[in-house]
């Protein structure tokens, strides 16, 4: 007994120690083991990815299994030479949000439309019970929820494959479907508005919102 868990020990080492590529190689040649080990590499930022997008958890939960049973069913489909397998399994997310998106079944149930159809600012994000404007954990967390789901789908987008899933402008852009001049604009909008949001117009030239951005949705 005790062999045979050193052997399964063993096995997920070496598979730990290997990269995107290979495992999905080995995946494509019917080693079950190397895609579980895939999907439990990868299968958490594409769920972050859609839940930041959407404030769905049911919804993330199945981009995230419609993304992996697309790359079973077409595993030759992905080519290196065009990005990593990361940004290409976040592409594949964004694909399909945005079908959800085209067939009106994209609900954001933390942000509200103000009647010229922008999206306000959550009235908790400034807290008036509290002089020191201190929240705790679990308001601040719903808080930046609140502030990355109002910004603008595209804004959005390079908010969260930028800065926190901490993709390369290049990853980004792939993932995107764009240019990396049109994520570096689209990533400054967003820091720009996201700061307004969380700390005020007044500090909006500084990182401390996009930190707590990222610790608290990391």
């Amino acid at each position: 007994m005790a062999s045979k868990q050193s052997g399964y020990l063993a096995m997920a080492t070496r598979f730990d120690e290997l990269a995107d590529s290979e495992l999905l190689a080995l995946a494509a040649g019917g080693s079950e083991e190397a895609f579980a080990a895939l999907y439990c590499r990868r299968r958490p930022s594409v769920y972050r990815f859609a839940l930041h997008m959407t404030g769905s958890d049911a919804l993330a939960d199945d981009i995230s299994q419609e993304v992996f049973l697309a790359l079973i069913g077409d595993m030759d489909h992905y080519d290196a030479a065009k990005g990593t397998l990361a940004a290409y399994l976040l592409g594949m997310a964004r694909k399909l949000l945005l079908r959800h998106f085209e067939r009106g079944r994209f609900f954001v149930p933390f942000a509200a439309d103000d009647a010229d159809g922008s999206r306000r600012t959550p009235e908790f994000l400034v807290d008036r019970r509290n002089p020191d404007g201190t929240l705790s954990h679990s308001e601040t967390v719903s808080a930046v929820r609140h502030a990355v789901l109002s910004l603008p789908p595209r804004y959005r987008e390079a908010v969260v494959l930028c800065d926190l899933e901490e993709m390369s402008y290049e990853e980004a852009a792939a993932a995107a479907g764009c240019a990396v001049g049109t994520i570096r604009s689209r990533l400054h909008r967003a820091r720009t508005l996201l700061a307004h949001k969380l700390r005020g117009p007044e500090a909006a030239s500084q990182p401390a919102a996009l930190l707590k951005a990222k610790r608290c949705l990391a």
